[in-house]
Order: structure tokens, then C-alpha cells, then sequence
């Protein structure tokens, strides 16, 4: 079965202050964010990951780079892996999309939210799902790969394999530089860890 390797970026300032950064270009890692990377190639230096893919965004290539230059592979980018399109509450504050009516949508009924001028839950669930599906059929079922992507997109396609209803997949939790594992082969799916960090930090309480 092929072994994905779910990992999501690092820290920027966007998730440091409680932004929606969405698409938005030129969103770099923070100097944690930086770290983060590093000490992800470390842990995984090792590991027998054949490929590694990205979304092409700056955040996730930069998270992704040290693992590609300790493992001599080049980073290739997929659209697929590419965060929500959030429309208009891109590079709104999480604090000021509280007070919006859709906001209860968004937590109450993903299923049926579609964001103003953007895309909907169930489009970028099937979107990563049929990334990930597609990745599976270009590598054979022995190979591990590395997948960076978002923490919407990879809690989406937990949710999927796991079989939890789109509905309830906020209950996912992916934090930043976190891995999650995932095995797909003609026999089904297995899933061996979610939010695995590599350095572990009790929840905020706010």
C-alpha cells in the first residue's frame, strides 16, 4: 500500500496572530515556522520517502525544502494539495469572521458552506481526495511519500478515508509541522497516526 506522508506547513504570521491567509501570495514562514522545517528533516532524514509533493504555495515549499535538500529530491508542486479558496474572508482575522452569520455555517455545517467568490467544502474535499488518488496510481504499493499541504485540506482528507461525515471534520486537529499517515492499496486504507507533532504542546486554553 502506498504510505502518505500528510504533513502540514510550518508557522507563519497568518497562523501566529489568527488570519485567514488562504491563497494569498508571499506568505513566508515565521523564524518557529523555519525551525519547524528543519526539524522535520531531521525526524525524517531517514525515512524511505520516494517522492515529496507540495502545494505551491510559499509556505508549504518552504516547509518542504529542508526535508528535499536532506533527501535529494525535488519538490514538486500539485494543485490539488492547494489550500481552500476562501474568496472574499481571505485575509480576514478569525476574530472579525466570528462575527459574520456564515460563521455558524462554517462550524455547525461545513457541507453546506460556500464561501463568498470562493469554494465550497465538498469541492476542495473532492478535489484533495481525488490529489490523493491519483498520487497513489503513480507510485507502487511498497512506496512512502511526502505530501505538504494545509491544515483544511489535510483534515478533508482524513475526514474521507476515515469515513467521518464532512460535517464533523473540524474535529480533526492538524497543527502546524504536524504529520499524519495514511496507507491506500487495493485492499482499502489504513491510518496510522493524525497530528503527530514533533514537538508536542498542550492545547491553548482562550
Amino acid at each position: 500500500m502506498t504510505t502518505f506522508l500528510l504533513i502540514r506547513h510550518g508557522e507563519n504570521e497568518y497562523v501566529a496572530k489568527g488570519r485567514l491567509a488562504g491563497r494569498l501570495p508571499a506568505v513566508h514562514l515565521n523564524e518557529n515556522g523555519k525551525k519547524q522545517a528543519q526539524n522535520l528533516a531531521k525526524i525524517l532524514a531517514k525515512a524511505p520517502i520516494k517522492a515529496i509533493y507540495s502545494s505551491p504555495l510559499e509556505r508549504c515549499l518552504e516547509t518542504a525544502q529542508p526535508l528535499a535538500d536532506a533527501l535529494k529530491l525535488d519538490i514538486i508542486p500539485r494543485e490539488g494539495l492547494l489550500e481552500i479558496d476562501f474568496g472574499h474572508w481571505q485575509d480576514k482575522t478569525l476574530k472579525s469572521l466570528r462575527r459574520r452569520k456564515l460563521w455558524e455555517i462554517v462550524q455547525k455545517y461545513p457541507s453546506r458552506m460556500e464561501f463568498p467568490e470562493g469554494e465550497t467544502f465538498v469541492n476542495a474535499q473532492t478535489r484533495a481526495t481525488q490529489e490523493i488518488e491519483a498520487l497513489s496510481k503513480l507510485h507502487t504499493q511498497k512506496e512512502m511519500i511526502a505530501c505538504f499541504a494545509h491544515s483544511d485540506i489535510i483534515r478533508l482528507i482524513l475526514a474521507h478515508y476515515i469515513g467521518t461525515p464532512l460535517d464533523l471534520f473540524q474535529r480533526i486537529m492538524v497543527s502546524p509541522a504536524s504529520i499524519s499517515t495514511i496507507r491506500l492499496g487495493e485492499m482499502g486504507v489504513q491510518i496510522f497516526n493524525i497530528n503527530q507533532s514533533i514537538s508536542f504542546n498542550f492545547p491553548a486554553h482562550k
